[in-house]
This record gives C-alpha cells, sequence and structure tokens, in this order.
C-alpha cells in the first residue's frame, strides 16, 4: 500500500494489482459476484462522486443497513472517500434500536438492501444496494475519476456503534489517521497477498470490517458470504480453498456441530485461524487442531475502540501460551490497574496505540473513557504472566461478588470446558437472597459425549474453590448468539431466572441453590 494515502477509503487504488480478483462475493443461494481490484475502485470513486454531486458536505454521516456484500464495502470506501463518514449499522438490532443510531449518528443518507428496506428508517432518504432502476445504486453512481478528499488531524471515517448489553450503542468514533496505522502495522506482521481469506462476520463489526481492509492493502483476495451460516462457510473453505480464517469463536464451535458435513468436506487448504472479539477456551483450540491439523490457530484480542493492534509475538520468541493473547505489541503500550488503582500483574487493561478511537459520538452522559495521560480504559481484566504473556480473564462488567468472594464468569466456563464432555459452557450470575448473586451454567456437550448436572458439579468442586462451582447446570443443543455472534448472555440469564421460577420438586435441588 502506498505510504502516501492518508483517507482509508484509498487502501484500493492505482496502486492496486489491477486485473486480480478482491473478493468473490457470494450470495444466500452460494451464487458468485466477483470483483476485480478494478472495478472495485471504479464502483468507489463513482459512488463517492455520486455523494459529491448531491452536494453532502465534509463530515456529514451515511448509514449503511445491509448484510455482506461487495457493494456494502465499495460503498463505505467511497464515502470516506468523499469525505464524509460511514456508520455501517448493526442489521440485527430490532427497529427501534436501528432508528436511535441512525437517528444518534445524524445520518443524512442510508444506503440498504431490500432484505433490510423494512427496518429502515422512513425518515431518512435511502439507496437500495440491490435496487432497480428507480432508487438503486446504479442510478445514485456517477462513473469517473475522483480526487479523494485529503483528511487532516484526527478527522473521522467511520462510526462503529457498540452492541454492549446494557444501555444505549455507543458510537465509536474512528479517524482515518488511526486505522491507516492499524492497516500498515498490521500489513509489517501480516501480510496476506498469498493468503484466500474468509470473511463471515458482519461488516458492521470491527472483526470483518478490519480484515476486508486489510486483504484490499495486500491485493489479496477475499471470499466474502452475507452472514454466517456453518455449512455454507464450510461449503466457502472447500470450494475456494481458503487458506485464512477469521472468526468469533461461538462461529467456529457452530462449525464444528455440523459433523455429517465435515466429515466429507476437505478443509487441507486452512493455514491460519484467527479467533478474536471473544475468549478462546482450551476445549476449543482442541477441538480447532483435531479438525485442522495443518492450521496456525490465533487467539487474538481487540476492541472496537482499541483496534486490533494490541499483543504479538514474544519478542525474545518465545512459545505463547495456548489461552495467551500474546506479548504486548512493540508500538502499544500496556498497563493492567488492580482494584485499588495500583499497576499490578493482574486488572483492568490500559492501552495506548495510535490506532485508538477518537473518541464516543454524541456522548456527554458518558465517563471519560481515557485516562489523564492518554490510556484507553478497556474494562477487560487480564493476567500478565513472569514472562510477559497476557491472558484474558473476563469482562470487569461480568464480574460478580458471590458472597464476598469476586468472580469472573470466563474462569468458570474456562473450568467446565476442561472437562472431556463440554464443548462450550456460559456461566450467568443470578440474584440471590443472601449471596447476592450464584453462578449458573448452560452447557453444550461434544459430539455423543454424555455427563450428568451433578458430574459437572464435582469436577469443578474439584478443580476450583467452591464458591465458584455452578449452582445449576443446564444442558443445551446450542448457546444463543447475540447481534455480533457473540454468546448471548442477557437471553441466557432471562432464561436461568426462568427455568429456576419453573422448577418443579423433580428437578430442583434446593441443596444447590
Amino acid at each position: 500500500m502506498n505510504d502516501a494515502i492518508c483517507n482509508l477509503g484509498d487502501v484500493v487504488g492505482p496502486h492496486s494489482p489491477s486485473d486480480r480478483l478482491a473478493f468473490i462475493g457470494l450470495d444466500g443461494g452460494l451464487n458468485e459476484s466477483p470483483y476485480r481490484f478494478d472495478q472495485l475502485n471504479d464502483l468507489a470513486n463513482a459512488t463517492a462522486r455520486g455523494l459529491s454531486a448531491r452536494g453532502y458536505e465534509q463530515g456529514e454521516r451515511i448509514a449503511i443497513l445491509a448484510a455482506n456484500s461487495v457493494e456494502f464495502i465499495a460503498v463505505v470506501l467511497g464515502i470516506m472517500r468523499a469525505g464524509l463518514v460511514a456508520v455501517p449499522v448493526n442489521y440485527r438490532f430490532p427497529k427501534a434500536l436501528i432508528e436511535y443510531v441512525v437517528a444518534d449518528s445524524g445520518a443524512r443518507l442510508l444506503f440498504c438492501d431490500s432484505a433490510r428496506a423494512e427496518q429502515a428508517p422512513t425518515d431518512v432518504e435511502r439507496v437500495l444496494l440491490d435496487g432497480g432502476v428507480q432508487a438503486g445504486l446504479n442510478q445514485f453512481v456517477d462513473p469517473g475519476a475522483f480526487v479523494s478528499f485529503a483528511p487532516t488531524a484526527d478527522e473521522p471515517a467511520m462510526i462503529l456503534y457498540t452492541s454492549g448489553s446494557t444501555g444505549k450503542p455507543k458510537g465509536v468514533v474512528l479517524s482515518h489517521a488511526a486505522h491507516l496505522w492499524v492497516v500498515r502495522t498490521r500489513l509489517q506482521a501480516t501480510p496476506l497477498a498469498n493468503e484466500r481469506a474468509l470473511i463471515a462476520a458482519p461488516l458492521y463489526h470491527m472483526n470483518a470490517l478490519a480484515l476486508a481492509l486489510l486483504t484490499l492493502a495486500s491485493g489479496a483476495t477475499a471470499v466474502l458470504l452475507p452472514q454466517f451460516i456453518a455449512q455454507d462457510y464450510i461449503e466457502a473453505i472447500e470450494r475456494y480453498r481458503c487458506t485464512w480464517l477469521t472468526a468469533v469463536p461461538p462461529m467456529i464451535a457452530m462449525m464444528l456441530r455440523e459433523q455429517a458435513r465435515l466429515a466429507r468436506a476437505d478443509l487441507s487448504s486452512v493455514r491460519v485461524v484467527r479467533m478474536g472479539s471473544a475468549p478462546v477456551s482450551a476445549s476449543l483450540l482442541e477441538q480447532i487442531t483435531q479438525l485442522l491439523p495443518n492450521a496456525r490457530v490465533i487467539n487474538a484480542y481487540g476492541t472496537t475502540e482499541g483496534g486490533p493492534v494490541v499483543f504479538g509475538p514474544h519478542p525474545a520468541g518465545l512459545p505463547s501460551p495456548a489461552l495467551s493473547v500474546g506479548h504486548a505489541h512493540p508500538q502499544v503500550q500496556l498497563r493492567l490497574r488492580d482494584n485499588s488503582g495500583t499497576v499490578a500483574d493482574e486488572g483492568v487493561l490500559e492501552l495506548k496505540s495510535p490506532g485508538l478511537m477518537s473518541g464516543y459520538h454524541n456522548r456527554p452522559d458518558l465517563r471519560d473513557p481515557f485516562t489523564d495521560d492518554g490510556f484507553y480504559i478497556t474494562g477487560d481484566v487480564l493476567r500478565r504472566d513472569a514472562e510477559g504473556f497476557y491472558t484474558f480473564v473476563g469482562r470487569r462488567d461480568d464480574m460478580f461478588v458471590s458472597g464476598g468472594e469476586n468472580i469472573y464468569p470466563g474462569e468458570i466456563e474456562k473450568l467446565l470446558e476442561r472437562h472431556p464432555a463440554v464443548q462450550q459452557a456460559c456461566v450467568v450470575p443470578v440474584e440471590d437472597a443472601i449471596k447476592g448473586f450464584k453462578p449458573m451454567a448452560f452447557v453444550v456437550l461434544r459430539r455423543a459425549a454424555q455427563a450428568c448436572e451433578q458430574q459437572l458439579k464435582d469436577f469443578t468442586l474439584e478443580h476450583a474453590p467452591a464458591y465458584q462451582h455452578p449452582r445449576r447446570i443446564w444442558f443445551v443443543d446450542a448457546l444463543p448468539l447475540a447481534t455480533t455472534n457473540k454468546i448471548d448472555r442477557p437471553a441466557l440469564l432471562l432464561d436461568a431466572n426462568r427455568r429456576l421460577r419453573e422448577r418443579t420438586p423433580e428437578n430442583s435441588h434446593p441443596e444447590n441453590l
């Protein structure tokens, strides 16, 4: 990528391998829409020209409400080239929340696909990405050359809205400079020119969007699914001989459940599996290694606010422990603060890098997420070992107190997933009049494995303090996913409370409650 580029929308351009495929876009029926780099560049320019011709002013926000598509990416690039701010919207939000996000961002225009048109606010002009002659993208764009806007300092490129479990989503303002640094820094460590990546996570989420930008900057070909469906994911790997997978851990866990399809699939092309956006368990790592013995598994860490460049390999070449997220990246400053505010070997991660967000959009009600010396307070609790490797412990917000003891659900989940019968576990805190809260667990068993509630309780009591053991364990076929393909903890907490209310003498265990 050209070092002179200052607009994030120009990660693809004259410097790109024009005749190489940039994306193989797939629809819900796995039909192809291939785009070369020159075609993608032309569509991004045409979008930028269409926006400029309609008089949108520098810094105005333009929203996108759509499933993954190459047109989605081209529109995001065009918005940024025109000096406007791209706002990808989580289409899995309920309609009221979509309306809130669009209104909060101040978006003047909304690009959407036909399948999500009914969810779109009616008071904002819209353009259908897959529309016909009346309202489609083909009628909006203005083909031709375009000179991209040259941003200065912290000029915003995108606003990504987080999907926190409590409160309204927060708009994370990301600048051109910050995410060009992210792209360039990742290029130095992970050039993908000889890889074929598969993108199935939603482009409104940092996990997928950052990978799309990286593949474009690398001049690599990526396969783009409209959304994650396990069988389609397996089919795409096999059909296109994908070498690089990036996913949220629950996506891979869902793929592993497709045993019949996996039994006849050839996935030998996969060389790298990058796991991010949620903790990876030892059980999941083991199963991935068995399924993809030729692949290197990367346990990655990143946040929307802090970006995906936080950790890396050990400077002395030491091997990373299995569940570690790595050593501090040489261009990132890290520190951990415990509950007393002291810098320690376990505590809330604070980080400083050129890839940090500029701030939250339109949220003066929120506490400043930055320290006085410019570190972003992540809210994630990590532990650092003697060699400088970091391991994720849990979200500070997820921690609860049971009988005076601090409990991180993630630690109990990791323990449960060490049991040979357990594939996935999720622990939620249920209110208790005496203890404050008590841990309860939902468990997905491995295929053909058997275990009962008491066996898993005994396992946790044997390997951890008694206060950590789940007072109830429910077995389910699958864990529900939230809008970013992470486990939906609020939904499971509601389910736990319902099950406890509805318990009968036959299925209640008062001595465990």
